[in-house]
């Protein structure tokens, strides 16, 4: 039986390098996902989970997005499961915005948890470090 740390690894390093083989060169795809890979856990620190992942949901790009679903899917939320037949993602979403506050509090430990994984493979397997996509992006202008 693996432990969920070694749940959480193998599930985001299947997603992680699917997701780098797809976006093969394409540099500012590994950038975005990775950097919010990066930074993710802070925004849950500073702003809470609910309001972190809908923040990435509204403001962020397609990239940054699938970060979101790769998480729920991590975090064991199934596509079309319950009654609303609503995607992973959007059951991270009402999740994160309905739970008690013990269940609020498991899903944000569970998230930090998962996210970890993913800063590292963003390091490791997509090239990104910490800060990348700022650097980049003030380069540009």
């Amino acid at each position: 039986m693996l432990t969920r740390e070694q749940q959480y690894a193998a599930r985001v390093f299947q997603q992680v390098t699917e997701f780098e083989r797809q976006a093969e060169k394409k540099t500012e795809k590994k950038t975005k996902y990775g950097s919010m890979a990066h930074k993710l856990p802070v925004l849950i620190r500073v702003a809470g989970l609910a309001q972190a992942l809908h923040f990435v949901e509204s403001r962020g790009d397609d990239n940054q997005r699938l970060l979101l679903k790769h998480l729920a899917l991590t975090l064991d939320f199934i596509d079309g499961e319950g009654e609303k037949g609503l995607t992973a993602k959007e059951q991270l979403l009402e999740s994160s915005r309905t739970s008690s506050l013990p269940t609020y509090m498991r899903l944000t430990h569970q998230a930090l948890s998962a996210l970890q994984w993913y800063k590292r493979f963003a390091q490791s397997v997509l090239k990104v470090e910490a800060g990348q996509d700022d650097a980049s992006s003030s380069n540009g202008r």
